[in-house]
């Protein structure tokens, strides 16, 4: 985006009642079904979100969309830091301007949360002694590093809704209200895009941040080639979320030999049914769990992001399936042990061991129990919550 000018425009009316701010396409999906559930209830409030296309078609005034932006890592961020700047400053005023009853911070830590800090310091959030609701969905990985945010969390945040129940242990010695909301992919409604089929394609899920994307992609296809030229004869299937991330897979295609007519690019909304997977360790891989794909994690981040990475983090998986179920259901692939002969060794593993397909529809089912929750309750009961109070 470079020096574009960024204008964020007017509410109807100049009125807002919610404003939502959702950076990553995961989370623009979430916010989207939480929308939805309190113009069910609200039908006459105005809401208003950066976030992406699911917002935008949710019946919400999109001022921006930030999923175009999103990225991952110091480097990529530094790289970008003018654009966030503008825009962070530019809400800052809007907010000021338009007040609404409630901001929903949809994970995305990283901006979210400073956005909620620079609320309370300019005086219009609750914490800050205005009138501004702040409420934050999807706690950030504190119990993988930077686990003091959660002091400064309490002092900026309303409340805390958590979609994995051990979460609410990790706030227990802070003043910061924790609700466990539950998953939004075992909430009713949602239907999950991908499903398992053992004769079909192998799937690509390589994620949603441009340049995690660039580095990711080319180890699949290397993996794919690997098993043609092996004698493997399923085609492959690559989702993708939107038309900034297919340009980035055109473009590693472009390098490859590969015949085009055993590769499928296709968005997330149209959905796949496949036989193994090859996945990012982002939350898509949490739908592969959920739909018991064989399959394995593959990531690469800039090595300057993953060395830094390595002496922050202290968690023993990527996966969010492994971390959840404290287990390796899927093999993670990272940095340079992301080889494609050895990946595709794996994939053969993945398509022809009955024992695995086992094990994964038993992972699914543990899933599923941890995530639903007899005790959660809704984003929207405790918005409506917040501001009865």
């Amino acid at each position: 985006m470079g020096s574009e000018i960024i204008k964020l425009p007017s509410p109807p009316d100049n009125r807002v009642d919610v404003l939502f701010i959702a950076g990553e396409h995961s989370g623009d999906q979430h916010a989207a079904l939480i929308a939805g559930e309190i113009f069910e209830t609200h039908p006459d409030w105005r809401i208003s979100a950066l976030g992406g296309p699911a917002l935008g078609n949710s019946g919400v005034q999109l001022l921006h969309d930030l999923t175009k932006d999103s990225v991952v890592g110091l480097v990529e961020v530094i790289r970008h830091y003018g654009m966030f700047k503008q825009l962070f400053n530019g809400m800052l005023d809007w907010v000021e301007t338009y007040q609404p009853k409630v901001i929903i911070l949809v994970d995305y830590p990283g901006f979210n949360l400073r956005f909620a800090d620079a609320l309370a310091k300019r005086g219009l959030s609750v914490k800050g002694g205005g009138n501004v609701v702040v409420y934050q969905y999807v706690s950030p990985q504190i119990w993988a590093w930077k686990a003091k945010r959660r002091f400064k969390m309490a002092k900026v945040l309303d409340e805390l809704g958590a979609i994995f129940p051990f979460e609410l242990d990790c706030y227990k010695d802070t003043e910061l209200p924790v609700h466990f909301v539950g998953h939004p992919f075992v909430r009713e409604g949602y239907e999950n895009p991908l499903n398992y089929d053992p004769d079909g394609p192998i799937l690509f899920l390589p994620g949603s941040r441009k340049q995690a994307v660039s580095r990711i992609f080319p180890v699949m296809l290397e993996t794919f080639a690997a098993y043609r030229d092996s004698g493997g004869k399923r085609k492959c299937v690559c989702l993708y979320p939107e038309e900034g991330i297919l340009e980035v897979l055109e473009q590693a295609l472009q390098s490859t030999e590969l015949d085009s007519s055993v590769i499928e690019l296709r968005p997330v909304s149209e959905g796949a049914s496949a036989s193994a997977v090859l996945t990012s360790s982002g939350t898509m891989s949490l739908n592969c769990a959920l739909a018991a794909i064989p399959g394995a994690i593959v990531y690469r981040a800039h090595p300057m992001t993953a060395w830094i990475g390595q002496r922050l983090i202290s968690i023993e998986w990527l996966g969010i399936a492994n971390l959840i179920l404290k287990k390796e259901l899927y093999p993670e692939f990272l940095q340079k042990d992301a080889n494609p002969r050895i990946l595709s060794d794996k994939l053969k593993d993945f398509l022809k061991d009955p024992d695995l397909r086992k094990a994964h529809l038993e992972g699914a089912n543990e899933l599923f129990s941890h995530l639903h929750g007899a005790d959660s309750e809704t984003v929207g009961r405790r918005i409506d919550q917040l501001l009865a109070e």
